[in-house]
């Protein structure tokens, strides 16, 4: 009977994960955007405030009451959600790694790759395969990514020549496109590959080599000192 009880009953155990989830996130936040606590606040209040205000004046102080207390707790959740977001692409921004930390996340038909060309100064380039056809995503010195890139889209061409390929700095310098925009630039590009065609093209790529598989390369950013190994740089494969 108690081990039924205690499988009929996991709420117990994973609100108190969910409230330090939200807890650890809102810390997190808070080292990067001092005023957040007083801002979700003024959402919560102005918005029950004004639909409560309403209620009073239409006479349905109760209902709308109530409706304006789930909505600022909406709203409020949805004000946090983007400021917290924006945090942690301004603590993430400059770190190596960081914006395949960003492109690892995209779901949406992106077959993703990273590191497919790097160098002992941590200057790395990344892929990206979708129905826009390939983006090659540079972290690092712009021109020693212009080099990477331009041997990588040499590679490429040899089993992919027909299809588009785009270029992506990551930073702040003019020409290049910050962190927390490198999501929506990637995918405001053409769609001009089909579903099936995006897999063809990938697997096609990938059939070059995959220098991941060899190299002890940390997931998301990596610390500022490290330094790549000199046998394994700048190609995936032959």
């Amino acid at each position: 009977m108690a081990r039924k009880d205690k499988a009929q009953d996991p709420a117990p155990d994973s609100e108190p994960g969910r409230l330090k989830q939200i807890g650890l996130t809102y810390k997190m936040t808070r080292r990067g955007d001092r005023w957040i606590g007083w801002i979700i606040s003024a959402v919560f209040v102005g918005t029950f405030g004004i639909i409560l205000a309403l209620g009073i004046l239409l006479g349905h102080p109760i209902f709308l009451g109530i409706l304006g207390f789930l909505v600022a707790l909406l709203t409020t959740a949805i004000v946090f959600g983007r400021r917290a977001e924006r945090a942690a692409f301004s603590q993430m921004e400059g770190q190596p790694g960081a914006a395949a930390a960003v492109l690892e996340n995209v779901k949406r038909g992106i077959a993703f790759t990273p590191a497919v060309a790097i160098n002992r100064n941590q200057d790395v380039v990344h892929r990206a395969v979708g129905k826009f056809g390939v983006v090659l995503v540079g972290e690092g010195n712009p021109n020693r990514l212009r080099t990477l890139m331009a041997a990588e889209k040499r590679r490429m061409n040899r089993v992919v020549s027909d299809v588009p390929v785009h270029d992506v700095i990551v930073g702040t310098d003019e020409g290049q496109v910050e962190l927390k925009k490198l999501r929506s630039t990637v995918m405001k590009y053409p769609k001009v590959l089909a579903g099936p065609r995006v897999t063809e093209v990938n697997d096609r790529l990938r059939a070059m080599g995959d220098l991941m598989k060899n190299m002890p390369i940390p997931k998301g950013p990596m610390p500022k000192g490290m330094r790549m190994p000199k046998g394994n740089i700048q190609r995936r494969g032959r």
